[in-house]
């Protein structure tokens, strides 16, 4: 006769049903074949969690494409040249395209700008980031070093951030941050979709200051082409 645990009881009582999806557990980050940094000047750090699990920096690539730079990763990795730098009021905005939607995960995963790099690359970097995900929705987070999120834990969804028709699809988003008197705010595709006091943002466990290096952040097993990396000044 088969036992039932009082645990086991419960849920069949209950009605609560439990899933496991098997697949996306298994979403590791990759190892990118010629992986390493092949652009002049630039610099990389991946995610103190990914260096946990034995990962590498030449896990991930970050290389000339066109009039651009084509990143794929491996693990999530921060990329940027530490000549670029932007003070002040200023914007930071660049284009990513995936040639192939999801062509190396089995779900989403973002790309963005970095702005407000401070001691990248050390344990205690700082810096903020909007990343857009090619199903519509977008996420705002940081390092102050430990991570801190903006607006939510989760993606969220604004109408104008692209969508992709489908994996293997290509979708592209122009991304763009800004920091502007009293406010830094996250534009996609022309509309504002997050704008955060500068004393949300700069404060203990945050940023440093809003003035530092600017560059480009990936999540693991991603790959798009950058282009249009730009800092202009109001």
């Amino acid at each position: 006769m088969r036992t039932v645990t009082g645990f086991a009881l419960f849920i069949a009582l209950s009605g609560i049903a439990f899933s496991f999806n098997p697949v996306s557990a298994q979403d590791a980050a990759r190892t990118i074949a010629g992986g390493g940094i092949s652009v002049p000047g630039w610099a990389g750090k991946i995610d103190a969690n990914e260096e946990k699990m034995g990962q590498v920096l030449n896990n991930a690539k970050l290389a000339p494409e066109g009039k651009g730079m084509r990143v794929t990763t491996g693990p999530a990795t921060t990329y940027w040249n530490p000549d670029n730098k932007a003070t002040g009021n200023y914007t930071v905005k660049a284009t990513f395209t995936e040639p192939l939607y999801m062509n190396l995960n089995n779900h989403p995963h973002p790309y963005g700008i970095v702005i407000a790099g401070n001691d990248l690359g050390t344990a205690t970097q700082s810096y903020i980031y909007c990343a857009a995900y090619g199903d519509g929705t977008f996420i705002v987070r940081g390092f102050g070093p430990a991570a801190f999120q903006m607006g939510g834990r989760k993606p969220a969804p604004a109408p104008s951030v692209n969508k992709a028709e489908g994996p293997g699809k290509p979708v592209s988003q122009e991304i763009a941050l800004s920091v502007k008197d009293a406010s830094v705010d996250c534009t996609i595709n022309g509309q504002t979709v997050a704008s955060y006091p500068k004393a949300e943002v700069v404060a203990a466990g945050k940023l440093k200051s809003t003035d530092g290096v600017y560059g480009i952040r990936f999540a693991h097993n991603t790959d798009a082409v950058v282009t249009g990396l730009t800092v202009t000044k109001p």
